[in-house]
C-alpha cells in the first residue's frame, strides 16, 4: 500500500490496483492528501469498501448502503431516510464495527430514543419510534443480503413503537358542499379543493398538475407525477406507487369548472403548474373554510377518504374505486371495510339461499 509525494504540489497521492464487483482489475489514483498517513488511510478505507468487509466501521458501511439505495428511491423518500440515518442512527453506531454491534447495543439505542424529549417536553410518537427502528433494521438487512453479515441485531432486539393508525375522518357530501361555499371567495383555493374532493387525488398529485394533464374535451385528468418541496427546491417526482399512475374521468360539472379556471389564468402554458401553491397554504385554507362553514376539522388527506366513502355509498366496487384513486383493491377492502356495512349481510343472505337450495335438492 504505497503512497507518493508530489514534489510540485508538496502533497501526497496514492495509486494502486483493485478488482471491481465484476472481478475486473482497475487502477485507482487519488491526489491531494496533506500527509502520507492520510493518503494511506484513504486507500485502506477504499479497499475495505470494495471488499465489503463486515469488519468495517458502521459509518463506512452506511456510505455503501447510501450508494446502493439512493438512486432507487424517490427523492422525497430518500430525504426522510437520510435525515433519520444522519441524526438518529449514525451518532450512536458510527464508530462501531458492523459485525460487533449486538442486540444489547440496539436496546440501549432504543431506550435513548424512547426517553428523548424535545425542549417542550414532547416525546417521539410511537409511529416515529417504529420508523426509526425499521430504518436501522433495513441497514442490517442490506448487509445480510448483499455483504455477508450473519444476523440482524435490530431484529433480535425487537421493535419499538407501533404502526401509525390515525383515526380515519371524512366529510359527507353535505359537509363538503358547506366547506366549498365558504372558500368560494378565493377561486384558486375553491378549484383546488374541488379537484381534491371530486377526484380523490393526493395533495402532492394536485400540486404537480399542469394544463397538459387535462383533456377537457373528454373530461379526463392524467395523474403522472407528484410535487414536493425539498430543501428549498420545487421537486417533481414520480407518483407514490406504480398504481398511482392513472387517468381519472371527471364529472361534467368539474370539467366545466376547470375550463372556467383555465380562462382566468393569464397566458397559461401547457407545462405551467395550475396550482402553484404551498402545502401550508392549503392547510391554512382548509382550517379557514372548516371554521367558516361550521364543519368538523379534518386533514387534507381526509378529503381522499371522503371521496372513497362517497363512492362506496354510491355502490361502486372496491376494484372500481381502487382504479380511480390509485390503490390496490385489497387496500380499499381492508382500509374501508367499515364503510361497506351491507356486504356481510348480503353474503349471509346469499349463503342462506344456497343452503336452502341444497336442502330442497336433497329432499327431492
Amino acid at each position: 500500500m504505497p503512497a507518493y509525494k508530489d514534489p510540485m504540489k508538496e502533497t501526497w497521492y496514492t495509486a494502486f490496483y483493485y478488482e471491481d464487483w465484476k472481478g475486473v482489475k482497475k487502477k485507482k489514483l487519488k491526489r491531494g492528501f496533506p500527509t502520507k498517513k492520510a493518503a494511506l488511510a484513504w486507500e485502506r478505507e477504499f479497499l475495505v469498501q470494495k471488499a465489503a468487509d463486515v469488519s468495517m466501521e458502521f459509518e463506512k458501511f452506511v456510505e455503501l448502503y447510501i450508494s446502493d439505495k439512493r438512486d432507487r428511491l424517490r427523492e422525497n423518500t430518500w430525504s426522510t431516510k437520510e435525515n433519520i440515518i444522519e441524526t438518529k442512527i449514525l451518532p450512536y453506531f458510527k464508530n462501531k464495527r458492523l459485525e460487533d454491534i449486538q442486540p444489547r447495543d440496539v436496546i440501549a439505542w432504543q431506550n435513548e430514543m424512547i426517553q428523548y424529549r424535545d425542549p417542550s417536553g414532547k416525546a417521539y410518537s410511537p409511529a416515529y419510534l417504529k420508523t426509526l427502528h425499521n430504518q436501522l433494521s433495513a441497514i442490517f438487512n442490506h448487509a445480510i443480503r448483499f455483504y455477508g453479515l450473519k444476523s440482524n441485531p435490530a431484529a433480535i432486539a425487537g421493535n419499538m413503537g407501533k404502526d401509525k393508525h390515525k383515526e380515519m375522518l371524512f366529510w359527507t357530501k353535505e359537509e363538503y358542499l358547506k366547506f366549498a361555499d365558504a372558500i368560494m371567495d378565493k377561486p384558486q383555493s375553491y378549484y383546488a379543493f374541488e379537484v381534491l374532493y371530486w377526484c380523490g387525488i393526493r395533495e402532492g398529485e394536485l400540486l404537480a398538475l399542469t394544463a397538459a394533464d387535462f383533456d377537457l374535451e373528454k373530461g379526463l385528468l392524467s395523474i403522472t407525477k407528484s410535487y414536493q418541496r425539498l430543501k428549498g427546491r420545487d421537486v417533481i417526482t414520480d407518483p407514490k406507487t406504480p398504481k398511482s399512475v392513472r387517468v381519472i374521468q371527471m364529472p361534467r360539472f368539474l370539467t366545466e369548472e376547470i375550463q372556467d379556471y383555465f380562462k382566468s389564468i393569464y397566458k397559461l402554458q401547457p407545462n405551467d403548474r395550475i396550482f402553484p401553491l404551498t402545502k401550508s397554504y392549503l392547510h391554512h385554507e382548509m382550517d379557514r373554510g372548516s371554521k367558516s362553514a361550521g364543519v368538523k376539522q379534518i386533514r387534507i388527506h381526509d378529503l381522499r377518504h371522503s371521496h372513497v366513502s362517497l363512492l362506496i355509498e354510491m355502490g361502486f366496487s372496491a376494484l372500481a374505486i381502487a382504479d380511480r384513486v390509485g390503490h390496490e383493491s385489497i387496500d380499499i377492502t381492508y382500509r374501508y371495510a367499515h364503510l361497506f356495512p351491507t356486504r356481510q349481510k348480503e353474503m349471509a343472505n346469499k349463503l342462506d339461499m344456497e343452503r336452502g337450495l341444497e336442502n330442497v335438492t336433497q329432499k327431492s
